[in-house]
């Protein structure tokens, strides 16, 4: 049965005495995506009845900042920034893998830089966002190919910042996402991408996250927001043909996160989109800490503590995982 986003813009009665706050924050990044069509059309409020407000945000450590504040409910954050946000202690669980990265992220080198290979990257100004899932592969892939990290000096700048940075010539190199990965290609080549540093046993994804107190609290709601999650990316692997910049659905993702209409299909087709089957199994949410995703995120806190990012690591990475909600959204479409 394929999922139409039409179908769950409805509302639905709250459990009786359920415990519910009267607004629901969730923090989003600059990152194209399905969902964010969801946002631009108010699906989530309609699904779910619920007021809900959308605050964007920059950079991966402000918007778990703000959820270890108590000021955000849900989040979009990358695998490395959820792998640090848990290891230092904010109790939050991982409920749905928003995109499962490729080659959506890349290493891009200036033209002229006299970058050709990894190793040229010695003595060069490698911009980063740090505490992002493109700060934890750049790490890496100097690990890699043996490369002294003191070597290079690595910039923290946003993405927005990156751009400007590299159109005013202020670095050579800079590991990113969309739309700023977009801009810095036109002069520049990529040097390697997440994919293939994934493809070396560090995977990474983006995901969103729930507190946890608000998700016993909320059930109801978070099924139903699985469920609009679920049909906005079926609505985009169903027909992806149909995402052209002159569509709908890019306008309302332009509208969102801003850039570019003729950019957004491209960057969607680096992406993979797991239906809500593939989200249940221990490949990723499923089975706790044998969960894939688990797994991914105490790999990339280990690195991140040998490279002194966090103190230490969590006991089980698998109580920060759950396939809760999308199994329940699997059990309510079964109905």
């Amino acid at each position: 049965m394929r999922y139409s986003l039409c179908a769950f813009l409805v509302l639905f009665c709250l459990l009786p005495g359920s415990v519910q706050a009267d607004t629901v924050t969730v923090g989003y990044q600059l990152i194209y995506n399905p969902w964010k069509v969801a946002i631009a059309t108010e699906a989530f409020e309609r699904a779910t009845g619920r007021e809900i407000d959308f605050r964007k945000f920059d950079a991966p450590g402000k918007v778990l900042a703000a959820m270890a504040s108590g000021d955000v409910d849900i989040a979009l954050a990358g695998s490395s920034p959820i792998a640090a946000g848990v290891s230092r202690g904010i109790d939050m669980q991982l409920f749905w893998i928003a995109e499962d990265i490729g080659a959506a992220e890349a290493l891009v080198v200036r033209d002229g830089s006299g970058i050709d290979v990894p190793q040229d990257l010695v003595g060069k100004k490698l911009a980063v966002p740090f505490a992002s899932t493109t700060h934890y592969h750049a790490l890496f892939a100097l690990e890699h190919y043996g490369i002294d990290p003191s070597t290079v000096e690595i910039l923290n700048m946003q993405p927005n910042q990156i751009a400007a940075a590299w159109l005013r010539r202020q670095i050579d190199a800079a590991f990113v996402w969309d739309p700023a990965l977009g801009r810095i290609q036109k002069t520049g080549k990529v040097l390697v991408t997440s994919g293939d540093l994934s493809k070396l046993g560090r995977p990474t994804f983006d995901g969103l996250v729930v507190l946890r107190d608000f998700a016993e609290a909320n059930k109801v709601f978070m099924r139903q927001f699985v469920e609009v999650l679920a049909a906005t990316d079926a609505s985009y692997r169903d027909r992806p043909e149909a995402w052209t910049p002159d569509s709908a659905e890019v306008k309302a993702i332009v509208r969102t996160v801003g850039g570019e209409p003729k950019d957004v299909p491209r960057v969607l087709a680096l992406y993979n989109f797991l239906p809500l089957e593939t989200q249940a199994s221990e490949q990723w949410l499923g089975g706790a800490s044998k969960s894939g995703a688990a797994q991914a995120l105490r790999d990339t806190a280990d690195f991140l503590r040998q490279q002194k990012k966090i103190p230490d690591l969590a006991a089980d990475y698998g109580r920060f995982v759950t396939s809760e909600y999308v199994e329940a959204a699997l059990a309510a479409r079964a109905e």
